[in-house]
């Protein structure tokens, strides 16, 4: 019996020193991983301050570049609104330019060969679509009523015997026709304006109403511009009124057709370049 009683507690001193063994080794394994987690931490705590930083960097650059984008913009914008003179003749931002080189792809290669400056360019392109605008196939031409396209501007030359009575600034009923044609036109187009001028053969007039040749040449271009605006609703912001008296004839004064060749009013159509293209791209569009 007391054999067995020493065994026993050997074997019970044994097994204490077995688990506490372990607990030990349980511990310092336990502090290993707090070191790590901590070490872990830190780390982690140090990687999130450098991301900070460069999240930094990269919001500096991107407000760089979005700086330096809208001054691309804001240079191009002023690039595109720059304006150029065309022989003296017209000015014309570089924005028109590309929108006339957009128009001129349309136009006849044969004719386009004999455009050798911007200005001629120009005068191709308005010439397009102003033709393209003004249906001239609706207009009985003929030596009462001439069409024809300078340059830039679009002119219509109208005898007097169909507008006037002779030595009358009073515009007569039969003109109702060609007015009314000459409104559509005038009217359908925003980007215009329209100089009426009236012309007069040399024979001087002196009545109690008119005093000489320049007061019947203004009378009566002041007469057609009136009809225009009350009549046929143009807006009396595009009208000029203007008077040649006799000193710009097609023909000379000798004869009794050659005057009334003289005789006549002369609707000139007058196109603002930039507004006329910035028209055209926003039907297009």
């Amino acid at each position: 019996m007391k054999k067995f009683s020493l065994l026993l507690l050997a074997a019970i001193v044994l097994t204490s020193c077995v688990s506490k063994k372990k607990f030990l080794a349980l511990e310092q394994e336990n502090g290993e991983i707090k070191s790590e987690l901590t070490k872990t931490k830190v780390e982690k705590e140090d990687l999130e301050a450098k991301f900070s930083a460069i999240q930094a960097r990269v919001d500096e650059y991107n407000t760089k570049i979005n700086s330096l984008a809208s001054l691309n913009t804001s240079l191009n914008e002023e690039n595109d609104a720059k304006m150029e003179t065309v022989a003296n003749v017209a000015v014309i931002s570089t924005d028109t330019k590309r929108k006339m080189r957009e128009t001129l792809k349309n136009v006849d290669p044969m004719l386009l060969s004999q455009a050798t400056t911007l200005k001629d360019s120009m005068d191709l392109a308005v010439s397009y679509n102003l033709k393209k605008t003004i249906d001239t196939s609706t207009f009985d031409e003929s030596d009462d009523v001439a069409i024809s396209i300078d340059e830039t501007v679009v002119m219509i030359s109208i005898s007097d015997k169909m507008l006037f009575n002779s030595g009358s600034y009073r515009v007569s009923n039969k003109a109702n026709d060609i007015l009314q044609k000459l409104a559509d036109v005038i009217n359908s187009e925003p980007s215009i304006d329209v100089m009426v001028e009236g012309h007069t053969d040399s024979r001087s007039i002196n009545t109690d109403k008119i005093q000489d040749n320049w007061d019947l040449s203004v009378l009566r271009a002041t007469s057609v511009v009136r009809k225009l605006q009350n009549q046929y609703h143009v807006a009396p912001e595009k009208l000029i009124a203007s008077g040649r008296s006799s000193y710009q004839p097609l023909v000379g004064n000798d004869t009794r057709e050659d005057r009334a060749r003289n005789r006549r009013t002369r609707i000139i159509i007058l196109p603002n370049i930039d507004k006329f293209f910035a028209l055209m791209a926003s039907s297009e569009e």
